[in-house]
C-alpha cells in the first residue's frame, strides 16, 4: 500500500466512477490507515482499531461500484457480501460467521498465487526436466557403431556426451516452439477420493474434520496416462510442480494474518436488516442478524478448518439506500461500530452526460466497442447523448429513481433494432441524434404505465 495515498485512490475510482467525491475521501484515508497502522509501534498497534464505514445513497450512485473497485486497490483479502443473504443462528439459511471462512479461502487463493509466481521459474525448469525425459526417455539415442570396437570406458562417455548433446537440441526446440504439434503421454495425478455431498446443518458449512485427509489412506491417489499436445503437457506439469514446491503450511499461516491485519469486508443492503423492513414480508429476524454480526464487527474469534481467525482489525465498509428505514433503526451497539457515515448525492442530467462519456469503462464506449465486432461503426452525437441524459433524468423523476441503472434500459431499448440488425449491416456508420433518441423513446417516455415498465 505504499504506493497508493489517499490522493492516488481518488484518482483511480474517478477514472470509473462520477462524483460522490465525499465517500471516495472517506473509503480512501480508511485504506491508507490500514498501511499506517502497520508503521506503528508493536505494543500500541493492536489498540488502533478500523474506523468502519457506512454509505448511505439511493441505489445506482456508485455505492458497490466504489467497493468493487477498492477491491483491486486494496492489495489485501477483500470480500463483498449482501446482508439481506444471512439469517440468524437457529434458521436456515447462511450465518454470518461464513462471511471469515469465506474471507480466509479468498486470502489463502491470493497468497497461494503469489507464491506461484515467485516459483514458477523454478517450477518451469523441473517441467521442462520431466517433459525431455518423456521426449527422450534414458537408453534411446543410438549408440555409434565403430569399426574397431572400443573399450567400455570409451562408449559409455560417448554414449553420455551424445546424449547430453541431445538432450540440449530437444531443449532448444522445446523453447523455440517447434515441438508444439507433437504428443506426448504423460502421468497426471487424479484423486481416487469419491465424490461426497455433505447436507449440513446451520453453522457447519465447513466441518473441521477434513474427510479428504481422513479417507486418504483408504483412498491412496492414482495416476491416469493421457496423450496431450507438447504445450500442454508443459503447462499441467508446471501446475503439478508448483503443488510441490509451495509450502500449503506457510501459505496458510500469511493468508490467516493478511485477512486478521488488512482484510476487509463490504457488506452491502445493510438497511434490509434494520428494523422498519420487520412488518414487510416474512421476516427472518433481521435484528437477529445485527446481533449475530455485531461480535463479529466488534472483534471475536471465528472457528474454521484451517484454524482460529481473529476479527478485531478487519475493516467492514457497510452500504445501504436506507429509502426505507434510517442507519438510526439499526441497534445501538451496531450503529456505535460504524463511527463514520458518507452520504452518496442522487445523480444529476450532467452527472449521467459524465457517466455516459468520462469513465474507462464508460457506456457509450462498451456499446460502441460491441458493434464494431459486427462491422458497424457507431458514433454518438454531443446533442443525443444530452438528450439520453435528459430522459434518463425525467424517468427517474416519474417512475422509481433506480439512478445509473436507468442509463442501461434507455441504451438497450435505444440500439435494439441496430444490435438486432447488426450482422446485416456490415461496413454501415450509424451516428445517433437527437431526434433519433426522441423518435424512438419519445412515445415510451409519455406514457407513465409504459415507461414504469419498459424504462
Amino acid at each position: 500500500m505504499e504506493t497508493f495515498t489517499p490522493r492516488r485512490i481518488v484518482q483511480e475510482l474517478d477514472t470509473y466512477i462520477i462524483g460522490q467525491h465525499k465517500a471516495k475521501r472517506m473509503v480512501a484515508i480508511a485504506l491508507r490507515n490500514r498501511w499506517r497502522r502497520r508503521q506503528v509501534p508493536e505494543e500500541l498497534r493492536d489498540e488502533i482499531a478500523p474506523k468502519n464505514i457506512i454509505m448511505i445513497g439511493p441505489t445506482g450512485v456508485g455505492k458497490t461500484e466504489i467497493a468493487r473497485r477498492l477491491a483491486k486497490l486494496a492489495q489485501s483479502p477483500f470480500l463483498k457480501v449482501e446482508a439481506s443473504k444471512f439469517t440468524e443462528v437457529g434458521y436456515v439459511g447462511r450465518d454470518v460467521e461464513s462471511m471469515i471462512r469465506d474471507l480466509l479461502e479468498i486470502g489463502i487463493t491470493m497468497v497461494r498465487e503469489e507464491e506461484y509466481e515467485k516459483l514458477r521459474p523454478k517450477a518451469a525448469d523441473l517441467a521442462e526436466d520431466r517433459l525431455l525425459d518423456i521426449l527422450l526417455p534414458k537408453g534411446s539415442h543410438p549408440k555409434v557403431r565403430r569399426l574397431q570396437a572400443p573399450s567400455p570406458q570409451h562408449e559409455a562417455s560417448d554414449d553420455v556426451e551424445i546424449a547430453q548433446r541431445t538432450r540440449e537440441k530437444f531443449k532448444k526446440m522445446l523453447r523455440n516452439g517447434r515441438l508444439d504439434d507433437r504428443d506426448v503421454e504423460i502421468e497426471t495425478q487424479v484423486s481416487a477420493f469419491p465424490v461426497v455431498e455433505v447436507f449440513s446443518p446451520q453453522g457447519m458449512e465447513e466441518m473441521d474434520i477434513n474427510l479428504k485427509d481422513m479417507f486418504s489412506n483408504i483412498f491412496p491417489g492414482k495416476t491416469k496416462r493421457r496423450r496431450v499436445r507438447v504445450p500442454d503437457a508443459m503447462r499441467m506439469l508446471i501446475e503439478e510442480e508448483l503443488g510441490k514446491l509451495v509450502d500449503q503450511d506457510k501459505v496458510v499461516q500469511l493468508a490467516k494474518e493478511r485477512v486478521e491485519q488488512t482484510g476487509i469486508i463490504f457488506v452491502d443492503e445493510l438497511d434490509k436488516i434494520a428494523g422498519s423492513y420487520a412488518s414487510h414480508g416474512p421476516d427472518v429476524s433481521r435484528e437477529g442478524v445485527q446481533r449475530d454480526l455485531l461480535p463479529i464487527i466488534e472483534g471475536s474469534t471465528v472457528s474454521t478448518k484451517h484454524g482460529v481467525v481473529r476479527t478485531d482489525h478487519i475493516l467492514f465498509v457497510a452500504a445501504g439506500a436506507f429509502h426505507v428505514s434510517k442507519p438510526s433503526d439499526l441497534i445501538p451497539e451496531l450503529q456505535g461500530r460504524f463511527p463514520l457515515r458518507a452520504e452518496l448525492s442522487a445523480l444529476t442530467r450532467e452527472d449521467f452526460v459524465r457517466i455516459l462519456t468520462e469513465p474507462r469503462n464508460a457506456l457509450v464506449r462498451q456499446y460502441e466497442e460491441l458493434l464494431k465486432t459486427e462491422g458497424v461503426k457507431l458514433e454518438f452525437g454531443e446533442d443525443a447523448i444530452q438528450e439520453i441524459a435528459a430522459l434518463a433524468e425525467e424517468v427517474n423523476q416519474r417512475a422509481e429513481n433506480i439512478g445509473a441503472r436507468r442509463l442501461h434500459t434507455i441504451m438497450e431499448k435505444l440500439l435494439e433494432e441496430i444490435s438486432f440488425e447488426a450482422p446485416d449491416m456490415q461496413g454501415v456508420t450509424v451516428r445517433v441524434t437527437r431526434e433519433m433518441v426522441r423518435q424512438r423513446l419519445e412515445d415510451i417516455v409519455k406514457s407513465d404505465d409504459l415507461s414504469r415498465y419498459i424504462l
